[in-house]
């Protein structure tokens, strides 16, 4: 019989309820060197596997801060259920805690592949399955905080069986080591995981890091804690896991073609990870519409751009338009329109992404479609926030045109507020005007008079007015679970704003249009001067957006 506090004979794990000293093969200052390293190590992980579910939530679901939210109070909470959970592991630690890395290592490593896949072959299928993404995200949430929430406790109780210690030292030494990881962790996710590795690689990267540190702790630090059937079992679990993790990168390439293909159709022909987005271009050749996507969201299909493009630009054409500004718009679509007026004499096009011109430059579909624009000496681009941007300009222009993704969208909440409104209107010429897409004026009604109430709140007075005929069968706005053939917007709204109020119309030396007429324009404004709320709205601000609908 096992004396309450006498050390297990060799390969017999101490009884329930037994915390004796463990039997270490180095010295006892490196084996608590080691397990904090193992700390540092694993705290990295975690942070990574959370990372990367709020970087997912934002790119399948929506880039909203309700599905970060979601996923940050999920995990957390499920943290401290996993903490009491393992309690009960505590007698059994390194057997524990091995199992605990291991099962982490499969489910954070195998998260990202799984999710993608999950919103490529089913999310467009409607009902429950639309909605898929989401409850995946959540369980994925959920068990990844439980397996994180029990590795403090059997950290602690491996620690202290190394050398006792107050429990006040313990839990600094360790807390420290896993903050101090977390930091690397934060860090490397989006200066060197995403843009190197992207997600998928760099998840399974993450899960085969996390199996290899934690079955090495276990097995090469505390092995005789371990019965030898507890040995092979763990072995065989974390050569597994790295079997599973190795074969799905060595087949990263095949499905994100395979997940590509699901996506957008067989005709996706150009994909590239850039430091801003994930860009593709689809179609273009033999016949068939040319359309590009941002991080998964339609930005212009060339069935109907016409549509889009003449009606944002033209109508904020009539008048002085020697100098435009387009904010966005990178794709040079915008700007093959302004060029079309006679009398333009520079048009500065600010676009974040440096890749996104790069492409409208040198694809040979887009730069036809928009008609070799950055060729056209009068046109500059600049790399730069828009924001920034405006916030630094020393000129004037005439015609300031923001081409942005629709408002809702978190990256692009600022790019909508009363701040950015009031340096838009720094920079308007004299009789100058400001032209916005506001988003779709049917499918988000409130957000469109959001909008419209910021500029207002800017001092500016405005004009809205809204487009039909959007056919595109993609998701283009901020959710992207609600997107798809039938969830798809049917039109485009705008809004008009200057100094003084301005009429809407089409100017008089207007080039002939496709669509555009001004008797179209002026239904237009009639019908969505109909649609405007009874009761006026706040306007969004830095500290306090409104776009959450």
């Amino acid at each position: 019989m096992i004396e309450p506090h006498a050390p297990a004979p060799p390969g017999v794990p101490p009884p329930w309820g037994v915390q004796g000293q463990a039997r270490l093969p180095v010295r006892p200052g490196i084996g608590r060197f080691l397990v904090l390293a193992g700390v540092f190590v694993c705290a990295a992980c975690g942070l990574v596997y959370e990372l990367e579910l709020v970087a997912l939530a934002s790119y399948l679901i929506g880039d909203s801060v309700t599905q970060a939210s979601v996923v940050l109070s999920v995990m957390v909470f499920a943290m401290g259920v996993g903490s009491l959970a393992a309690k009960r592991l505590r007698p059994r630690a390194a057997a524990g805690f091995g199992a605990v890395e291991a099962a982490l290592a499969l489910v954070g490593g195998c998260s990202a592949m799984a999710l993608y896949a999950v919103f490529a072959w089913t999310s467009g299928w409607g009902g429950l399955w639309t909605d898929g993404p989401r409850y995946l995200l959540v369980a994925f949430s959920l068990t990844i905080g439980l397996l994180i929430g029990a590795e403090v406790p059997l950290l602690m109780e491996l620690i202290q069986r190394i050398r006792r210690q107050d429990p006040g030292g313990a839990v600094a030494d360790l807390f420290a080591a896993d903050y101090v990881g977390a930091l690397v962790g934060g860090l490397a996710f989006p200066f060197l995981l995403l843009p190197l590795l992207g997600q998928v690689t760099g998840a399974l990267l993450t899960g085969a890091v996390n199996a290899i540190v934690g079955g090495a702790l276990v097995l090469g630090l505390f092995r005789r804690d371990l019965t030898r059937r507890a040995r092979w079992t763990l072995l065989v679990a974390n050569l597994v896991v790295l079997g599973i993790l190795g074969s799905a990168a060595v087949l990263v390439d095949d499905f994100e073609r395979a997940a590509r293909h699901a996506l957008y159709g067989a005709d996706a022909r150009v994909a590239l990870r850039t430091g801003v987005h994930e860009v593709v271009l689809t179609g273009g050749t033999r016949g068939r519409p040319l359309h590009l996507f941002l991080d998964g969201r339609l930005r212009f299909s060339g069935r109907d751009e016409h549509r889009y493009h003449e009606a944002l630009v033209h109508p904020a054409m009539n008048g002085p338009h020697a100098r435009v500004l387009i904010l966005g718009g990178g794709d040079g679509l915008a700007a093959r329109e302004v060029l079309r007026h006679s009398g333009v004499r520079s048009v500065d096009v600010v676009e974040l992404d440096a890749d996104v011109v790069r492409l409208a430059r040198h694809d040979a579909a887009l730069s036809a479609l928009n008609r070799h624009v950055y060729d056209d000496p009068r046109v500059h681009e600049v790399t730069a926030d828009a924001f920034s941007r405006l916030r630094d300009a020393r000129s004037t222009y005439d015609v300031v045109i923001s081409d942005l993704p629709d408002p809702g969208i978190t990256a692009s909440t600022k790019l909508y507020s009363q701040e950015f409104y009031g340096l838009a209107r720094r920079v308007l010429a004299p009789g100058g005007r400001l032209v916005v897409h506001a988003g779709p004026l049917a499918d988000r009604h409130r957000a469109f008079w959001t909008v419209d109430a910021t500029i207002r709140a800017a001092g500016l007075f405005t004009r809205p007015y809204r487009v039909g005929g959007r056919d595109s069968g993609f998701a283009a706005g901020p959710d992207r679970t609600t997107g798809g053939a039938a969830g798809s917007a049917g039109d485009w709204g705008f809004i008009l704003a200057s100094r003084t109020p301005a009429p809407l119309r089409l100017d008089s030396s207007c080039p002939r249009l496709r669509t555009l007429t001004q008797a179209a324009l002026a239904a237009d404004g009639r019908a969505a001067s109909r649609s405007r709320v009874p009761r006026p709205l706040p306007p969004s601000t830095l500290v306090h957006p409104r776009y959450s609908d």
